[in-house]
């Protein structure tokens, strides 16, 4: 149906992959079977010729226990162990994110800094709250950082923005749907400006590379380059004596700097 649609991607929700009781599990086998159809899809693909690309949405709980697909992380240690990574992306969900332990910010930059940024599920939830309650975004916070990250990492393909949202139970009339979706529509038009004005100034990069950029010369920079060892990095602290200071993070000024932008 997605071929036949002129669908660009494919999505396999993490929803129902996982078990409830591991003294009755053989998880190996489990995921062995998982990644054979994950391979099955992909011949299936090519036979009838759709070239879209698939992605996996990771989800940590509900309703199993414990989910294999739980974030991006695992996702993609479990794409590399079955070598799918050439034929999957992730779809990034906030409230799939927020379940896991996670903020969505975190969980596109990982899959983004592996090439494996493919779209985003664009609802929230509630923190208050154990269980993913898709609702529509409003949070200017939020949105900037996910765009912020989108583009970052150049954009999401053939992906896009989707609202897999609902309405809320006091929220049951038609024009609560209009509500939602334009609010949410312009939510994310306005995180789009706010991302784009950070990276335009580029006082965030400017902090970033100050911050590492001890790594950029000297025993650093040989370090990232695979040309010392532990015997060599002996010697050189033993020469040295003294440590030099560790700088500050300074996380209260980015925050104070980020809502500046708001």
């Amino acid at each position: 149906m997605t071929l036949e649609l002129g669908g660009e991607n494919y999505v396999f929700w993490g929803g129902r992959e996982g078990y409830q009781n591991l003294l009755g599990t053989d998880m190996k086998r489990e995921l062995d079977h998982l990644g054979r159809f994950f391979h099955m899809a992909v011949d299936y693909a090519k036979q009838i010729g759709f070239k879209g690309t698939f992605l996996i949405e990771p989800k940590p709980k509900e309703p199993t226990k414990h989910q294999y697909d739980s974030d991006a992380a695992a996702c993609l240690n479990f794409l590399r162990q079955y070598d799918l990574m050439k034929h999957f992306k992730l779809n990034i969900e906030t409230n799939h994110a927020t379940l896991a332990g996670h903020t969505m910010m975190h969980e596109l930059d990982y899959a983004g800094a592996q090439g494996a940024l493919g779209s985003i599920d664009a609802n929230t939830g509630d923190l208050m709250l154990g269980w993913d309650t898709d609702q529509f975004p409003t949070s200017y916070y939020l949105t900037a950082e996910i765009m912020w990250m989108i583009l970052k990492h150049g954009g999401i393909g053939s992906g896009g923005v989707n609202f897999d949202a609902k309405v809320r139970r006091e929220s049951f009339e038609p024009i609560d749907l209009f509500h939602a979706h334009i609010g949410g529509m312009d939510a994310f038009a306005r995180g789009l400006k706010v991302a784009a004005a950070i990276r335009a100034e580029g006082e965030f990069a400017r902090f970033v590379k100050d911050r590492y950029s001890s790594f950029d010369s000297g025993i650093g920079a040989e370090i990232e380059a695979g040309k010392t060892d532990f015997t060599k990095l002996e010697k050189y602290i033993m020469e040295k004596g003294d440590i030099t200071p560790n700088k500050s993070g300074r996380q209260e000024m980015l925050e104070n700097l980020f809502n500046r932008y708001l």
